[in-house]
């Protein structure tokens, strides 16, 4: 089951662009704040963002863009 997320976003001319911060729903919850977006994509009702945050470590982050929920996907530790 995967993990949902808090993302508060960039909301340019379209809702959501992109990323900026996102924390866990549950106690204890930590904030990451996003130092870049190294990837997107699209798929048929959501999309993913390949991030790297302050923690130096890399997230997928899913939008379900029907259900408006985020989603956890991957994870790597790069330290």
């Amino acid at each position: 089951m995967a993990l949902k997320f808090h993302v508060e976003c960039y909301a340019g001319y379209k809702a959501d662009e992109r990323p900026l911060r996102f924390r866990s729903c549950g106690k204890g919850a930590r904030t990451f704040e996003v130092e870049a977006v190294l990837d997107q994509w699209y798929g048929l009702g959501y999309r993913c963002f390949k991030v790297r945050a302050d923690d130096g470590n890399l997230y997928v982050l899913r939008h379900d863009e029907t259900e408006d929920f985020w989603v956890l996907d991957s994870f790597r530790r790069t330290q």
